[in-house]
């Protein structure tokens, strides 16, 4: 066989066998998750987050109702304690003054009595009182120690529930974490529409749909409501005039509050999460500024600046983030 073609055939040869080598590693390559199946697996891992916080607040509550049932005991013995320590006390007076002094007062007044009935009445009277003390003393103590039994077996089952709480919140916070790993590939599975110039903006977009927004800004909403829930106002196009972005369909405004209040401590806490979460994933969703609390992020910058007072809650942004895109 010539050289040429036996070239060609060892040519040929290899080429079949790189080809076969390429689709068996194909093959073995795991598939990338696609969306679909990245929420299905968020929303089975969210039920099962959601049981574990449910579980997490009973037990808190049950050891909360443990605390407050053994201080209120603790209460109770306190009050039977000073009763009992004063009843002791009078207990004891009685008991010296009978032995140092009684016994000799008692065979005086037996001598002398023209009335042993009346003496007799006075002798009753005085273990009558004896005996309601040592009655009384005796329920004081039967409190104490059923309290002391009862506090025992609440400290027990405060342990037990103080244990399940910190393996229940550790729980908890792997499933956070898991849910937020999930989020996070969900996240980068999208990019933002449109055409990126190579110093990192964007071509503009035009509005579109009955939103008047542009399908960059769309993609962002959409995220936002997606990712921190959709109970709460989104302003996005209006047609005043401001100079910014509103008016070209290229910026949302996420309300915290309603009518100008400001915003609870949580409220604030969503806000910045949501502006934190916009920062993380500007530069692949197009996102060219954040505004939240009287400051400004650009991604240009990478940095927060604090702007100037425009004269209110909402005009300062403190009951809002906004967000604008190339």
């Amino acid at each position: 066989m010539p050289v040429a073609s036996r070239w060609g055939l060892f040519l040929a040869l290899f080429g079949a066998i790189l080809l076969v080598m390429q689709t068996a590693t194909a093959g073995l390559a795991a598939p990338k998750p696609t969306v679909k199946q990245l929420k299905k697996e968020l929303a089975d891992l969210q039920k099962q987050s959601d049981a574990l916080i449910k579980d997490y607040y009973n037990r808190r509550i049950e050891l909360l109702k443990a605390d407050k049932t053994e201080k209120a005991a603790a209460a109770k013995l306190t009050a039977a304690q000073e009763v009992y320590d004063r009843e002791a006390v009078a207990l004891r007076e009685m008991a010296v003054t009978q032995y140092t002094g009684g016994g000799a007062n008692l065979f005086a007044m037996m001598a002398g009595s023209d009335d042993p009935g009346a003496l007799l009445d006075q002798l009753a009277l005085a273990q009558h009182l004896v005996d309601s003390q040592n009655a009384r003393l005796s329920g004081f103590a039967a409190v104490r120690d059923g309290y002391q039994q009862a506090e025992a077996e609440a400290a027990a089952r405060a342990k037990e529930l103080a244990a399940l709480v910190a393996d229940l919140g550790t729980r908890k916070k792997q499933a956070e974490k898991l849910i937020d790993k999930i989020r996070n590939k969900i996240d980068q599975l999208y990019h933002a529409p449109g055409v990126r110039r190579s110093d990192g903006t964007w071509v503009p977009q035009l509005p579109d749909g009955s939103d008047n927004i542009t399908p960059r800004m769309r993609l962002v909403r959409d995220l936002v409501k997606e990712r921190f829930g959709d109970d709460f106002g989104i302003g996005c196009y209006r047609t005043i005039q401001d100079g910014g972005e509103h008016p070209l369909g290229r910026a949302c405004d996420f309300m915290l509050s309603r009518g100008g209040s400001m915003p609870t401590a949580a409220e604030v806490a969503r806000g910045y999460a949501i502006a934190n979460w916009a920062i993380k994933n500007a530069k692949r969703l197009g996102i060219m500024y954040i505004i939240y609390r009287q400051r400004i992020w650009h991604v240009k910058r990478g940095y927060w600046r604090t702007m100037s007072n425009r004269g209110g809650v909402t005009a300062n942004h403190f009951d809002h983030p906004h967000i604008s895109v190339y």
